[in-house]
């Protein structure tokens, strides 16, 4: 679903849709939503049946799923410009046209100043209903519907159509003498004045659950229709009556059929059925099959898209982190200030960075700090580097992760392409995999990080464009063989994978107790066992595969090679 921004449509466009479709197809299909998500849903559902797509052409904006939605009985408690907040949640989140159930309406004077207001906000049609103030809910058992007197109401409607400005607005009146036990002759008889007091349509209500007291004003509509000489679009809600198919309304002559109050009507259960299930089990799993996944929510609602636009914009101006606290036993100094060729492997990579536009560095040292004397990053101390390992490091800039950052190890040579690819590519969490390991085994012997992926490699489209995959599994025990790429020490955390990763860490540095994956325990984890946790939690971990540009100095030989390399 598009960015909701996308979605947006100037109200007088808006307004003329559902003129324009009625009178272009003679029908409409319309949706109730009583919110800013319920809408979204409704305005983009769509199914394809023998090769034709069947989507809403409309919402209803109903006063009851309204109220309840709110907490209230559907008693005209809510006041007016709580039901303008509802519908301009719908508004702001669709490009259909809308009809609001206006209840009574209110006093002329106020209906008139209603119906102005909607006409402004890009509402197509409003339907006010035949009773008298305060209203009680239709299908409501038990309860004595006093209807208006037809004259006081059809002054009513003709003082809200002498105020509209634009000619694609409706007022429609809703007869609710069906539900009064007025009969259909009354019904007939207040149509027919409502019409003449200049009326858009009719729609007609019922409770019951058989179709045919409806059924039977249609025809007797179509009859008041000829001798009036025009014919007003006819609207019907079949809350009760859901047995009978749109085709046989539209046979009977109905325009506009509203399905008045399903998705609340389904969310009040479905949240009912999982606050009952997470009591019972008094934990979430069991609820989790009754709930929408959390991604498929952010993307309904256009999270997604603002990352991905965030992330276009964001990147230019991307933070690099670079742990370099540890020791290692072949060196003397930090590896990171290994000399090659006249400059620290730091220096190298802080070069590589700024070719590709980033100046936003931090390097977290600890192991002999006074060696770190390049100018242009800033650091950060680790003085424990002897007693925990590169988490304890990294998390040292956790202020620095604010808004997405790339993790480097400090031991590593890569070229600019790999940090351009990164920084292109589409994730929250994304490592930088190469997979040319595997055609020299033999020559290996090192302790590697490993990864299994979803997907196999392949070496058909691998050199044409990127192929979507992600990691199932991290770690330097994983067998050689069965192993699909080593991990270059480059990752990507967008916004919200920062917010993952430290939300993991820090319920994990207090709580975790014992081995933490290949770790003896949480403290002397490394970066690929958070990674693994990541992953076990039910996070996806995106890959970008390289193919070679990289180099990780693991002894002095390596040191060697670089040079030649370089």
């Amino acid at each position: 679903m598009e960015l909701k921004l996308k979605r947006r449509i100037l109200p007088d466009e808006r307004r003329r849709i559902l003129k324009n479709l009625l009178d272009k197809k003679g029908f409409a299909r319309i949706l109730e939503a009583h919110n800013g998500l319920s809408a979204i849903i409704a305005n983009n559902i769509k199914e394809i049946i023998n090769n034709e797509i069947l989507e809403f052409d409309g919402f209803w904006a109903s006063s009851f799923t309204d109220s309840a939605a709110k907490g209230y009985p559907d008693i005209e408690i809510i006041g007016v410009e709580s039901r303008y907040e509802t519908i301009r949640q719908i508004l702001n989140n669709t490009n259909k046209p809308m009809i609001i159930d206006g209840d009574t309406g209110g006093e002329a004077a106020n209906f008139e100043y209603f119906v102005r207001t909607l006409e402004d906000m890009g509402v197509s049609m409003v339907i006010i209903e035949d009773k008298k103030f305060p209203k009680r809910n239709s299908l409501e058992s038990g309860t004595i519907q006093d209807q208006e007197d037809p004259e006081i109401f059809a002054t009513k409607i003709k003082r809200g159509k002498e105020v509209q400005i634009s000619k694609d607005f409706m007022i429609v009146a809703r007869i609710e003498s069906l539900i009064s036990g007025s009969g259909l002759k009354d019904a007939i008889f207040r149509a027919k004045k409502y019409l003449l007091a200049g009326a858009d349509g009719i729609m007609i209500h019922s409770k019951d659950i058989d179709p045919k007291e409806i059924l039977d004003f249609a025809m007797e509509y179509n009859k008041l229709s000829k001798e009036l000489g025009f014919r007003k679009p006819l609207v019907c809600v079949p809350t009760t009556y859901n047995t009978i198919s749109e085709d046989k309304l539209q046979d009977f002559g109905f325009n506009i059929v509203i399905y008045a109050n399903h998705l609340l009507r389904a969310a009040h259960k479905a949240m009912k059925e999982t606050a009952s299930i997470i009591l019972r089990s008094k934990r979430a799993f069991e609820a989790e099959s009754m709930c929408s996944p959390v991604k498929t929510v952010f993307k309904d609602v256009g999270f997604l898209d603002v990352k991905e636009k965030d992330m276009k914009y964001n990147k230019g101006h991307i933070k690099v982190i670079i742990p370099a606290a540890g020791t290692d036993p072949e060196f003397d100094i930090p590896k990171a200030m290994t000399i090659l060729k006249g400059k620290p492997v730091l220096q190298r990579q802080i070069e590589t960075l700024k070719n590709c536009g980033i100046n936003d560095i931090t390097v977290i040292r600890g192991f002999k700090k006074e060696e770190f004397s390049i100018d242009g990053v800033s650091y950060i101390d680790n003085n424990d580097y002897d007693k925990y390992y590169i988490l304890h490091s990294l998390f040292k800039a956790e202020e620095q992760m604010e808004g997405g950052f790339l993790f480097i190890y400090s031991d590593i040579l890569f070229n600019e392409q790999i940090i351009k690819n990164l920084l292109t590519s589409n994730g929250d969490i994304i490592l930088a995999l190469d997979n040319s390991y595997t055609y020299h085994k033999h020559k290996i012997d090192k302790n590697l990080e490993l990864i299994l992926t979803k997907n196999k490699p392949s070496e058909q489209t691998r050199d044409l464009y990127q192929i979507e995959n992600e990691i199932i599994r991290i770690g330097r025990t994983i067998n050689m063989d069965m192993a699909d790429y080593e991990f270059t020490g480059i990752a990507y955390f967008s916004e919200y994978g920062v917010e993952i990763i430290r939300r993991i860490y820090n319920e994990c540095k207090l709580n975790h107790k014992g081995n933490f994956h290949e770790a003896d325990s949480f403290g002397k984890a490394s970066f690929i066992d958070l990674i693994q946790e990541v992953i076990d939690r039910g996070f996806r971990v995106d890959i970008l595969e390289v193919h070679k540009g990289w180099f990780e100095i693991h002894n002095r030989k390596d040191i060697e090679v670089a040079e030649r390399l370089i």
